[in-house]
């Protein structure tokens, strides 16, 4: 199995034009650094913002329809931001599969957040081509149903680390805590990794800029987690009632 069928076994989709999936995942690094007409995935990303706008823009209308337009725009913002799109990418391991220029490689482009984001909205560009807007609408779907589960309430990602406190100490009266595991990249451009842990238990892990903005990825990665397992436990739940 090449990497690219293990990638597209990974994201649920299997592209009838693999060289879609392959400019989807082709970093503009490359082109800069071959300094030849290269195509890259920049016009893919710039496709597949709107296809994501407009899918989730449509689920919260239909979703919440006592909702207001500005809790709803924000409610948008907040599920579309680069953190969010990059933990997206994370989550499908496409770091992994990036196709970058030497020097974006040696900077530790792979786990860099705008690259991560940025090769997300490519992806659901070059399913969106390749599938129609049916398939990218379920494909995005799935993916924030893992993140946000059903959405039974309108996200809020402003806080996170406030967020998984008050839901920790719905069951204990610990804290959580933030422990920094690593520091990366050079001196200009540092990624910093904290894990959050709870009662001794791994919750989730993040990357940032700093140790604030990794420990609030952390935090948020913990959030997609328990509320995963939140969802899959009522599914579990529901079909031992039902049987």
């Amino acid at each position: 199995m090449s990497n690219l069928d293990a990638l597209q076994t990974r994201l649920g989709y299997c592209f009838r034009d693999p060289d879609l999936l392959r400019l989807a995942l082709t970093h503009p690094s490359v082109a800069h650094e071959l300094e030849k007409n290269v195509q890259h995935n920049q016009r893919l990303e710039f496709l597949g913002d709107s296809v994501l706008g407009l899918v989730l823009t449509q689920e919260l209308y239909e979703k919440f329809r006592a909702v207001g337009e500005g809790p709803l725009t924000k409610a948008r913002a907040e599920m579309v931001n680069r953190k969010t799109l990059a933990a997206q990418a994370q989550r499908l391991g496409l770091g992994e599969h990036l196709i970058l220029s030497r020097g974006e490689e040696i900077s530790g482009g792979r786990k860099r957040i705008s690259a991560l984001a940025d090769t997300y909205e490519a992806l659901l560009g070059a399913i969106f081509l390749d599938g129609g807007f049916d398939a990218a609408r379920s494909f995005i779907l799935s993916n924030y149903r893992e993140a946000f589960g059903e959405l039974a309430a309108i996200p809020n990602l402003q806080n996170p680390k406030g967020e998984l406190q008050e839901l920790l100490q719905a069951r204990s009266i610990e804290a959580p805590r933030y422990r920094l595991i690593s520091v990366s990249g050079p001196d200009h451009d540092r990624i910093f990794e904290c894990v959050v842990s709870h009662g001794g238990e791994e919750l989730g892990r993040g990357q940032g800029k700093s140790k604030k903005a990794a420990e609030t990825e952390a935090a948020l990665a913990a959030l997609n987690s328990l509320r995963l397992k939140k969802n899959l436990e009522a599914k579990d739940e529901a079909k031992m009632t039902s049987g």
